[in-house]
């Protein structure tokens, strides 16, 4: 199965510290490119939020937003007394070299990161909480790209079933077309009273019909369509195969319009552009 780039995702939990809740957004990107936004008391999950997205994605660019709404409560403050001693000590340092040195301000000293110690206990149980809500909202994100990349493999499979009739409809009317073509210039050949060599004509249909022939690229275009279908029925991160193949396809059917001859292969290489194109702009959101 192959999934979407393109999902949203939101979750909420509660506790004794209060309300987390996650929300995230993913869109087509060529790499994975993720974007956090975290509270301050929770900016140390980074580097685990960043590696749960390595293992969970492949491609897309990612936004997740984690919002804490604190529980009120009494507030303990406990002072690590050998830190702000530290800071006591440096800002006298630098004091000694001031000629006239402002006092040290006890408030300036509190509001130093760290010089506070929160509830260590507190602060694990509130990390544990946010990444396990992490791995719930990231699955749920995966399930709606699953949901989606089998809505775009059902519009893909749409495509190249019109893509098998083009071809199967071509390959029946491309001899009607060649002596079509003979008959028209025999016709022509003959109100102009003009007498043409047998032999000579011959050759030049033969030749006319050497470059018309479009049978391989028929059998190519039949090839491009088993590949892509059997892409998307391995599944995962299938996006750039995708991509390379629609490529190739479109390559093929602008091959087919350069040999048309006829309305009937000009309009089936017409439309073979249009239902590829309509395919890679599918292919772009895919995984």
């Amino acid at each position: 199965m192959v999934h979407s780039m393109t999902a949203f995702a939101r979750l909420e939990h509660s506790g004794p510290y209060g309300t987390l809740s996650w929300e995230l957004r993913s869109v087509n990107h060529r790499y994975l490119e993720p974007h956090l936004r975290l509270p301050d008391a929770l900016r140390d999950l980074e580097g685990n939020v960043r590696e749960a997205l390595r293992q969970g994605l492949a491609r897309g660019k990612v936004e997740c937003t984690l919002r804490l709404n604190e529980a009120e409560r009494p507030q303990r403050l406990d002072i690590d007394r050998e830190r702000a001693a530290q800071l006591v000590s440096a800002a006298e340092a630098v004091a000694a070299l001031i000629r006239q040195p402002a006092p040290i301000d006890p408030l300036a000293v509190l509001a130093w990161p760290g010089v506070l110690a929160s509830d260590s206990a507190d602060q694990a149980e509130l990390q544990a909480s946010a990444l396990a809500l992490f791995a719930e909202v990231l699955e749920e994100l995966r399930q709606g790209r699953a949901r989606e990349g089998a809505a775009l493999a059902a519009l893909l499979e749409e495509r190249l079933e019109g893509i098998e009739q083009e071809v199967a409809t071509l390959r029946e009317q491309v001899p009607q077309m060649l002596a079509l073509q003979r008959q028209k210039i025999l016709e022509r050949c003959r109100e102009l009273a003009v007498e043409l060599d047998s032999s000579r004509l011959e050759q030049e249909l033969v030749l006319l019909a050497q470059k018309s022939d479009v049978a391989e690229e028929l059998d190519r275009l039949a090839t491009h369509v088993r590949e892509v279908r059997r892409v998307l029925k391995a599944g995962g991160a299938a996006g750039r195969r995708l991509d390379f193949l629609m490529q190739e396809l479109n390559r093929e059917a602008n091959t087919l319009g350069s040999k048309a001859f006829d309305p009937r292969s000009t309009q089936a290489a017409v439309n073979l552009k249009v239902l590829i194109e309509q395919m890679r702009e599918q292919v772009q959101n895919i995984e």
